[in-house]
């Protein structure tokens, strides 16, 4: 080869030019780094991740990738993966452990997790899963053949209280059909942040000329492109979801049909809305009356429409399910549930993703009844949770760690556990503190991993085999495209070797990941070896399209086979059937008294574009947007409390402090904050009560409650 060749060859290797002459392979993977699964063109060389990109071809994404995407070389071979196991040899969250083997690793762990089951029960060993979910069948499922019911998950905190107030309403849940709509009322969702492919769905509406009606404190980039944007005091969604019925039913703008034949308790809910007039609403609110009355008007008009709501903002209020649910009986009353263009009923499978596909998914996780177990954590404090979701509620656990009641908890094994989740989340982490044997299986040396008594590395979505079925049923089963990183594992794999270890006889377990999936799908006969035939993925053709308006054959799964305005079951638990609205636990109405001394109102958990909660803090990339953490004021806070760009302030509630930087912005309305979660030292969970929860689910109320900020004088904290 001659010395131009040469220079050519590693010029097209520093371009990352993939063919023979470079020695660069593209391989298809998916991005698990959030939940939105991704399909990425790894760029490979001698073994090493040089460089992803997003699949054209993926339905999913069509070839764009994030911030957080573009950024899995970083992730991946970060100093602080975790190359082997661990055992501790420190005082807990002391950071001193030293290798050990596989071997050794999870034969201590067998020990320990069946000498408590023996001495206590198995209901005092707990299975916990946070991120990434496709992990979630199989950990259920060795929960309940150790016998214990106490499986539960970061869904505890995120999405599954959406889910439970459709099913008290509808008996179900439903998607937005964003395809065939006209109208979306957007409400506390911002797709832009939050989820890539969702946010192409939102161009391709507005570019059909779709009208949006976005609901939400925060300036977002869809509230700029919306028709309207009603920009709600945080905590008042309730409220204002019932003055938009007031208005839609005093205008006679309401589906008489559906509401005559398919509902239930419409004239007690007609009564309680008539108290909710434009002006009511807009008092607490902040909106004006007309605003309210030409959002309602625009929705209740166009046709057909459908509702978005986040995964969690609606329910992260002190009436969190009771707000959802106000928002949803919308959808009812204009007749836009289960219709083209509305809120469709798409059957889940695997990941809650909404497919349509038969599964046996619940019979895979669900090994033992639950009258065969315990009563679960937190199934005497939420009722309610514990009758429609299956597994118990996580924010109840620190409060039993530490009592002790109705029995002890002594051991944890968890998949990707963050304490930083719980409110109150230094309780948590004392909490941590007083548990006999905790194993944690991550891919990082986490603030929580170092409390742990045994650390498991876990492999990346570019170490392992994953499956992902999208909504538009697009498949993909991806093998490694890069050998692990040191000695970690896939989580399943290590599922399955945990329950050989444990004797629990699981023969559908022992035959692998992949006959547990094909076991799954079966009822769809959808099976994996089809799917890697076709390595980039599939559309899996031949199946029925989910019909729309199935309720007119087979009615609503709720008591009285019909969509409730009035929920039975709420009744019967002693709480109030319609969707009632409460202030928030502190605010200014409802708490003056604490208002007088932190009188903004402070709103976290929103996203930002490079983080998925803390997760990519660690990556320089992603870090280096936003190095320092930082609270978003308006302006006309900061200027009255002589607060300038990036000075340090105190951000202070009833319950703490901590010190971070100011970000003065017009993203918040006045008198409202918004702080991101999980920051490393400036952790804004530690501001919330551990009991700041809603009543019905146990969420928390992270969208709404009192603070105030003051300037730094350099030693606050």
């Amino acid at each position: 080869m001659s010395k131009g060749e040469d220079a050519s060859i590693r010029r097209l290797i520093k371009a990352k030019i993939p063919g023979k002459e470079t020695g660069i392979e593209i391989k298809k993977g998916l991005c698990s780094i959030c939940n939105a699964q991704c399909g990425i063109d790894v760029y490979v060389k001698d073994g090493r991740l040089i460089k992803t990109e997003g699949t054209l071809e993926n339905p999913v994404n069509k070839g764009r990738l994030c911030v957080k995407g573009v950024s899995n070389k970083q992730y991946v071979y970060h100093r602080e993966r975790i190359r082997s196991p661990l055992l501790r040899v420190g005082e807990k969250g002391s950071d001193r452990f030293v290798p050990i083997s596989w071997d050794e690793a999870l034969d201590r762990i067998a020990l320990r997790l069946n000498e408590i089951k023996e001495e206590s029960g198995p209901e005092s060993v707990v299975f916990f899963t946070g991120f990434p979910k496709w992990l979630r069948p199989f950990l259920k499922r060795l929960a309940h053949n150790f016998g214990s019911p106490n499986y539960m998950s970061e869904s505890s905190t995120c999405y599954l209280a959406t889910v439970l107030a459709n099913r008290l309403t509808y008996g179900c849940s439903f998607v937005p059909d964003l395809k065939n709509t006209k109208c979306i009322l957007n409400w506390s969702s911002n797709p832009y942040y939050s989820s890539a492919p969702q946010a192409i769905n939102f161009v391709e509406a507005l570019e059909r000329g779709v009208k949006i009606i976005d609901v939400g404190p925060l300036n977002t980039t869809l509230s700029r492109q919306a028709d309207i944007h009603l920009r709600i005091r945080p905590g008042t969604s309730g409220a204002l979801a019932l003055g938009i019925a007031h208005v839609i039913i005093e205008e006679d703008l309401y589906d008489r049909e559906f509401v005559s034949n398919w509902t239930y308790g419409f004239e007690e809910y007609r009564a309680y809305v008539k108290e909710y007039t434009p002006e009511v609403t807009a008092k607490i609110t902040g909106l004006a009356p007309q605003e309210i009355i030409a959002g309602a008007r625009l929705y209740a008009r166009t046709k057909p429409a459908t509702i978005v709501t986040s995964a969690s903002v609606t329910v992260h209020h002190t009436n969190g399910v009771q707000n959802h649910r106000a928002i949803t009986a919308l959808i009812g009353l204009t007749g836009n549930f289960d219709r083209p263009g509305g809120n469709h009923v798409v059957p889940t499978s695997y990941y809650h993703r909404a497919t349509g596909f038969d599964t046996r998914e619940e019979e895979f996780e669900q090994t033992k009844n639950w009258e065969e177990m315990a009563k679960r954590i937190g199934e005497e404090e939420y009722p309610v949770w514990s009758r429609f979701i299956h597994e118990a509620q996580a924010v109840s656990l620190p409060f039993q760690i530490m009592s002790g009641k109705p029995y002890p908890v002594r051991a944890l094994v968890g998949f990707g556990v963050n304490y930083r989740m719980w409110p109150g989340s230094d309780f948590m982490k004392k909490s941590l503190e007083r548990l006999e044997f905790f194993v944690d299986v991550d891919l990082f040396m986490t603030d929580t991993a170092k409390f742990a008594d045994i650390v498991l590395p876990a492999s990346s979505s570019l170490e392992r085999s994953e499956l992902s079925i999208s909504p538009s049923r697009y498949a993909i089963w991806t093998e490694p495209v890069i050998p692990p990183v040191g000695d970690s594992r896939s989580d399943v794999d290590i599922i399955i070797e945990l329950s050989k270890r444990l004797n629990l006889n699981d023969p559908l377990l022992s035959k692998g990941h992949e006959a547990c999936l094909d076991f799954i799908f079966e009822p769809s006969n959808i099976r994996i070896e089809e799917i890697k035939k076709h390595p980039g993925g599939l559309i899996l053709g031949g199946f029925p399209r989910t019909p729309y308006e199935k309720y007119k054959k087979t009615g609503f799964s709720t008591p009285t086979g019909k969509m409730e305005f009035a929920s039975v079951i709420l009744r019967e638990a002693g709480y109030d059937p319609l969707p009632v609205y409460r202030e928030p636990k502190y605010s200014p109405i409802s708490t003056p008294h604490i208002a007088a001394m932190y009188p903004l109102i402070l709103t976290t958990g929103a996203r930002l574009p490079m983080y998925m909660h803390s997760r990519m803090y660690r990556v320089p990339w992603t870090r280096g947007l936003r190095p320092d953490p930082m609270v978003d004021i308006n302006p006309k806070d900061g200027e009255e409390r002589g607060i300038k760009q990036n000075e340090r302030v105190v951000l202070s509630t009833p319950r703490g402090s901590i010190m971070v930087k100011a970000n003065l912005t017009e993203y918040v309305p006045p008198g409202v904050v918004n702080m991101y979660h999980g920051f490393p030292g400036a952790d804004v969970n530690e501001l919330i009560e551990p009991d700041y929860r809603d009543p019905i689910s146990g969420y928390p109320g992270y969208k709404s409650l009192l603070c105030d900020i003051r300037k730094s004088n350099g030693g606050d904290l």
